[in-house]
Order: structure tokens, then sequence, then C-alpha cells
């Protein structure tokens, strides 16, 4: 929780994280030198004047910070491009529990990695992102700016719940051409409570696999649907890769599944010794291809 808690923080206000964290460390270090010495008389603690001087400038910051628009929470397009990351609250049966953050899953190297990726490899005008994921999005579903953004990502979907009125949301964008790519979900378990959220959004749409000769298959690389791209930690025990979707009225692909499978993983840990490159290559592939049908078709 603790690690956790870090996290988000230093992604919201990198600056007030490094604050907190040096306030924290001089306090820690002075009342050690504190409590290590004979008390001869009660005065006020060394540590205090420094520390409040440190909590003061900290407060702030955190101040001007709050009048700084982010562009990462809903900021409006400033290229013709950017990785949009789907925000959502995990569900009851989650096994992250009801805290929250699944959404937050390899954020923000995944996109880091895979956008400059995608520059190299299209022509494609996209925003990088740097280390604090400033210049991708995050986007809420109950925020309309969702609609600027054709290319959505969701990440660990099996532990997402949408609300009804999110799952309005999500419908109305998806059929007005807004195209969803999700991942890095497994088990049968998983699958269910994905399905929960999704049938919210397409009670009538079913899910079906993708065919090998499916555009998106095709449309910048050749993919084979066989290759199931692994995690850190490799692949499941057990897991079978599946490549399925959703289809729209014409026969489009609005929604793409990539069950038992971790892409983001695979774009995040690009620069790892750790990971197989040529699992890394891959997922590159299946992210142009379809960035670059959601973005033509």
């Amino acid at each position: 929780r603790t690690i956790c808690f870090w996290r988000k923080l230093w992604i919201l206000s990198p600056r007030l994280a490094l604050i907190i964290r040096r306030l924290y460390k001089t306090i820690a270090k002075r009342m050690k030198l504190h409590l290590s010495k004979h008390r001869r008389k009660r005065a006020v603690p060394a540590y205090t004047v420094p520390a409040c001087l440190i909590l003061l400038f900290g407060l702030c910051s955190s101040l001007v910070n709050a009048q700084t628009p982010d562009s990462r929470f809903g900021g409006a397009p400033t290229a013709e491009f950017h990785f949009a990351r789907l925000m959502y609250s995990n569900a009851p049966g989650s096994r992250r529990g009801r805290r929250g953050g699944a959404w937050m899953t390899d954020y923000p190297d995944a996109e880091y990695y895979l956008m400059d990726g995608v520059n190299r490899m299209t022509r494609i005008e996209g925003e990088l992102v740097d280390y604090y994921g400033h210049g991708g999005r995050l986007i809420s579903l109950e925020d309309d700016q969702i609609f600027d953004f054709p290319w959505l990502y969701a990440a660990e979907v099996g532990q997402w719940s949408l609300s009804t009125k999110e799952a309005a949301q999500l419908r109305e964008y998806l059929n007005r051409g807004g195209f969803l790519m999700v991942d890095d979900f497994w088990g049968e378990y998983e699958w269910q409570i994905f399905v929960q959220s999704m049938q919210r959004v397409f009670p009538d749409r079913p899910i079906v696999e993708i065919d090998e000769d499916d555009p998106v298959m095709h449309v910048v690389f050749d993919v084979d649907k066989s290759t199931q791209i692994p995690g850190m930690n490799g692949i499941r025990f057990g897991s079978e890769p599946q490549w399925r979707g959703i289809y729209d009225d014409k026969d489009r692909l609005i929604v793409a599944i990539n069950f038992n499978m971790d892409m983001g993983d695979a774009w995040e840990h690009a620069g790892s010794p750790y990971y197989p490159a040529e699992m890394t290559a891959m997922a590159y592939r299946f992210a142009v291809n379809y960035i670059i049908y959601s973005m033509t078709h």
C-alpha cells in the first residue's frame, strides 16, 4: 500500500512527492540524533524548525501545482495522436480490492516506450510521453474529452467495474467511431469480471474471435495471432492466447480484446535485457496495427 501511495503521488505531483520524501527523511534523521542524546532540558527539538520550513514549502508548492492544469488529465490534443489510457474503478471481486489502481498497471513506462516506437515505425505525428506520463492522456468516462481521442487503451480489465453512466459513455464513444484495446487479463475468473462490465456497454453485441484474414491483422504488419505475448513473469500456466473482438453494424472492429497475454509488459520492458526482444517487437507490431486501423476505419 505504501508503494501504491508513492507511485500515485509521484504521477500526480512529482515535486510534491520529492518534498514529502525529503521531509520524512529529514525528520527521521533529526529524531534519531535527538533521541540518541541525553535529555538535559526540555526544549524544542532541533528538527522542528527545518521540518516546519520544508513542510511549509511543500504546501506552497502543492498549491502552485494545483493552479497549473495537468494536461495528462483531460488535456486537449496537441498532436495527431496521443496514447490515451482509460481510468476506471476496481470491481468488488478484484484481486486488488476496492482501493483502485489496476488501470495504472505499466504506467507510464508502456506509453513511454510505445510512443517512441510508433513515431519511428509510422508516419503518425504522435506525442512522445516522458517518464512522468506527460504527453499521454488519462481518460475518465465521466469526461467528454474522450471524444477527442480515436484510440483508447485499458489495462487489467479483469479488475474493472463500469457504472451504468460510464458504460453508456463508452458505448457512445465506440458508436461514434472510437476504438478500445483491452489487455493484460488472464483466466476464466478475470474474463467473467471483464464481460460483466462489457455487457453493460454492448448488451446486444457478441464477443467473437478475430479471424486471421481480418484487416486489423494486416493493415500495416502481417501479424500471427497464434503468438502469445507474455508478461515479465512469463505465461500463466494453462493459458491460451485469445484474440477476440466486438464489431459494429458495418463489420468494423471497435473493441480489440487481448486475453491471456500482456502487451503492456512487452512495451514497458522494451529496454530490459530480461524480457525477450522478439516479443516486444511483436507487441509493437500489434499496437501499430490497432492504432492505424482505429484511425483509418
